[in-house]
Order: C-alpha cells, then structure tokens, then sequence
C-alpha cells in the first residue's frame, strides 16, 4: 500500500528533459558522437583524457557535480541540433 502510495505521489518531471536517461546513457552517447579525443576538447577533464573509459568516466562524474553539469548540458545542445 505504501509503495503505490509513493508510486501515485512521486512528481512528474515533464520540464526535465533527462528525466529517465542514466548518465551511462547520456556520456555513451557523447562518446558514439565525438569520440573520447572531441568529448575532451569540448569537457576538458582527465578522465575523458587519460586512458578513458566508461566506467572511470562515471565514477568521477558522479562524485563531481560542476563536470556532470558541463557534460549534461552538452548532452542537451548536441541532442537539440
């Protein structure tokens, strides 16, 4: 009961556009689009840098805000065109 109680409770997010995309989604999809070389020039982070991997990727984004934002927001402006 309780949990349809949340289910039915829990806000829409109609005005976030990365509402039900992970951020494993959103940086794959960047590297398919750039390339890890393009993805550093445009975040310039080491690990997009140094021997970049998906996995090392999300870890450091997931602990560093400023660089999650840069990388969501360039998500959006490539996604938009």
């Amino acid at each position: 009961m309780l949990i349809l109680q949340l289910m039915t409770t829990a806000p829409k997010q109609h005005n976030n556009p990365l509402h039900g995309l992970t951020l494993e989604t959103i940086v794959t999809s960047l590297v398919n689009h750039y390339g890890w070389n393009g993805l550093a020039e445009r975040v310039p982070v080491n690990c997009f840098n140094n021997n970049p991997s998906i996995k090392s990727s999300l870890k450091f984004l997931r602990k560093t805000q400023w660089a999650r934002d840069k990388v969501e927001a360039l998500y959006l402006d490539t996604m938009s065109q």
